[in-house]
């Protein structure tokens, strides 16, 4: 390990390492690398650490990646760690403890008789032999199993066989967006099938949903693993069948039929087979374009269903209106195959630069019922609405327009990440808000398609005869914008004039916070005072740290577990100051921590050149919500600490910068992360300033968003004809 990777885990500064370095005989000698890059042997760093005090400040996910990558490229021990974490899944903390304390011999022959116990085989899992070198690696997937949760740990795992791999291009489908889509599908489907599973996000949430038979392909053995082990871990009762290849050229199950089929495959895969597979007789649509393999994939699943089955499908916008598609999107259409698409927010999944779509089809039935329309849902402009914390006038008038873009090209697999359980921007969206709108419209649309009432703006069924006109274009916001006939004049100018109100009574807030002044110069120059790290003050009993809730992982002692109507405090209500927006049901009951007042919440993610708040503290209204998944919870003892002062210098640029990792997603290490050492009436000073920050941040923001508002309500009035512009003073007049 480098010398920065020991400041890392001792939550010091590289300044600190050296000078040990220097002053201390018995430090470790370089057991490898340069002069001026030396590495260290990381059981001995640990050692004389611990001989000092000094206890590890690294997550348990970041001990692992770095066990893992002291082994060095090649080792193929990540491999062999999945069945593992799954037999360890089935341990109590004490009892991983206990084995994490065995000499490295009995800890290896205990960890080959334990992962031999696992009932269902991993797909290329290779045999459960580990050597001496393994000792320092299993004990950190122990304690990551045991701290972090077992699905934490698989993530790991994944990473590193992905890193070795050179995958690139595998994204992770959000939780909020997994759920979404499983709840698409009609209750009882029993049988559920992903093609293109990559770490089963879709497939655990379809077990979610009461699934009782999994199956999965993925074309990299990493994946295959990884879901394995993800539905050991959610749907340990299910009947699972995981395989490796490639779904289109070598599909693992052409005799099956199920009731559903979730998929994120990939995007714009010009190497899907288009040549070899022409007289495929999947191809009942026709035969997919060579650049559009993302019809492929929508074949293959209706292929794979029972007549009347359900396919959800996640996909680009591009798909809804590249002419090369569109005999292709018209026989889908005219079969009734197409039931409804549901277009998502930009930076809701990867790719982040554009807004994809849900794609529900059900394969027709001989003799069945005619389908007539096509439900189409415009969530990105419902996305855009509830962003703002204010009530659009998409909610009584009018419609937003939907965005177009294309798609970049993405492995196989796509439906799992490298590094993260899903892409930081999709904590700050809406999930249950959005996915409760989108079900109400389906459920509507579905128990009575005939007398489905249009929501102008938001959804709309148009028929079939509609649709299949020259570009065949199934984009959702071209088909659900408002007319001027869907605009009451009378209720837009009302609510023209509610907003002007709430925007000059937020303007006078505004003007309000800003007006805290009295600033004082500290001198000549800056202030220097002596700092403590976080890890320092909880190993003082300060304050306790408490990490973030993740599906999966295993609660702090004494946590409560989560009921449906418990609010969650998210890392997009810390960063916009709203009350807790989310909901416990991607929180593991063994997980959830209650928040209190006077708890500092930290961001652990944040996006790179990300001005918006990192920190804040609970106030009366966050009590009793549960933490959430991306947030830090530090609860600082108040006569020691002022949770302000905390959560003021914490959030400084300089400070977050030196505890993180990552570029464009920045990880937030909360040990590492250092304040002044000042008596607690100066922190109190320091505090109430911080405080009066934090809500002028939040009320600039709330002013934007209701002037954004205010002006797309008027543009809207005026462009559709239903608002007058006001009369204007003479030409003459003053």
């Amino acid at each position: 390990m480098t010398a920065a990777e020991i400041s890392r885990i001792a939550g010091v500064t590289r300044a600190t390492v050296s000078n040990w370095r220097r002053r201390h005989d018995d430090f470790p000698a370089p057991s490898g690398g340069t002069e001026t890059s030396p590495l260290y042997d990381l059981p001995a760093v640990q050692a004389w650490l611990r001989g000092r005090g000094h206890t590890s400040t690294a997550s348990p996910t970041e001990e692992l990646r770095t066990a893992l990558r002291l082994l060095g490229p090649g080792s193929g021990v990540a491999a062999r760690l999945f069945p593992l974490v799954a037999a360890a899944s089935r341990r109590t903390p004490e009892e991983l403890a206990e084995l994490a304390a065995l000499s490295d011999d009995q800890l290896i022959a205990r960890a080959e008789k334990t992962a031999g116990e696992l009932p269902v085989a991993v797909p290329e899992a290779e045999p459960f032999r580990y050597g001496p070198d393994d000792a320092g690696v299993l004990r950190a997937l122990l304690g990551c199993v045991r701290e972090a949760g077992a699905q934490a740990a698989v993530d790991v795992l994944a990473e590193r066989e992905l890193d070795e791999g050179a995958a690139s291009g595998v994204y992770q489908t959000p939780e909020g967006l997994a759920l979404l889509m499983a709840r698409l599908l009609p209750a009882g489907a029993s049988r559920v099938l992903d093609p293109a599973c990559g770490s089963g996000t879709l497939l655990a949430a379809a077990a979610r949903q009461g699934a009782q038979e999994l199956f999965g392909q993925d074309s990299l053995p990493v994946q295959g693993r990884r879901t394995a082990v993800r539905l050991l871990l959610a749907a340990p009762e299910a009947k699972t069948a995981i395989r490796v290849g490639d779904s289109l050229r070598a599909d693992a199950f052409p005799d099956v039929t199920v009731d559903a089929v979730l998929c994120n495959p990939p995007f714009a895969d010009r190497d899907w087979g288009h040549d070899e597979l022409a007289y495929d007789p999947r191809w009942a649509y026709g035969l997919p374009p060579r650049f559009e393999s993302e019809l492929a994939w929508v074949q293959h699943a209706l292929a794979h269903l029972e007549p009347g089955g359900h396919a959800v499908m996640l996909l680009p916008p591009a798909l809804a209106f590249r002419s090369s598609g569109r005999r292709v999107r018209a026989e889908l259409i005219r079969s009734g195959a197409l039931r409804a698409v549901v277009s998502l927010p930009a930076r809701a999944a990867y790719p982040l630069h554009i807004g994809l779509q849900i794609w529900v089809f059900q394969r027709p039935e001989p003799g069945g019922t005619d389908r007539t329309t096509v439900l189409f849902v415009d969530g990105e402009g419902e996305q855009r609405d509830g962003a703002t914390g204010t009530q659009s006038a998409t909610d009584t008038a009018t419609a937003g327009a939907g965005t177009r873009g294309g798609s970049r090209p993405r492995r196989s697999g796509s439906s799992s990440s490298a590094a993260s359980s899903a892409p930081a921007s999709a904590s700050s969206f809406d999930w249950a808000g959005l996915t409760d709108r989108v079900l109400a419209q389906w459920a509507a649309f579905t128990t009575a398609p005939d007398t489905y009432a249009d929501e102008p703006g938001v959804a709309r069924a148009v028929p079939l005869v509609d649709l299949l006109d020259d570009v065949v274009d199934v984009t959702p916001a071209r088909h659900v914008r408002a007319t001027a006939a869907d605009i009451d004049p009378a209720a837009l100018a009302r609510r023209v004039h509610d907003l002007h109100e709430q925007l000059a009574e937020q303007v006078a807030t505004l003007a309000a916070a800003s007006a805290y002044g009295g600033w004082q110069p500290s001198g000549a120059s800056a202030r220097e005072w002596r700092t403590a790290t976080i890890s320092d003050l909880a190993r003082g009993g300060a304050l306790t740290v408490l990490r973030a809730a993740t599906p999966g992982t295993r609660g702090s002692k004494g946590s409560a577990a989560p009921t449906a109507d418990r609010p969650v405090i998210t890392a997009h209500d810390i960063s916009a100051g709203n009350p807790p927006s989310g909901t416990a049901v991607d929180i593991h009951a063994d997980a959830a921590q209650p928040v209190a007042a006077g708890d500092v919440l930290v961001r652990a993610v944040a996006g790179g050149g990300d001005a918006a708040a990192m920190t804040r503290v609970a106030d009366d209204q966050d009590a009793g919500a549960l933490l959430g998944p991306q947030v830090h919870l530090l609860r600082p003892d108040p006569a020691r600490l002022d949770p302000w002062f905390l959560a003021g210098f914490l959030g400084a640029e300089d400070n977050l910068a030196s505890a993180s990792t990552g570029s464009t997603l920045v990880h937030v290490t909360p040990g590492r992360l250092r304040v002044p050492l000042l008596p607690l009436e100066e922190q109190r000073r320091y505090g109430e300033a911080f405080r009066r920050v934090y809500e002028l941040r939040a009320a600039v923001r709330r002013t934007a968003d209701l002037a954004a508002d205010t002006a797309a309500t008027l543009t809207t009035g005026l462009t559709a004809g239903v608002l007058l512009p006001p009369d204007t003073p003479d030409s003459g007049s003053a």
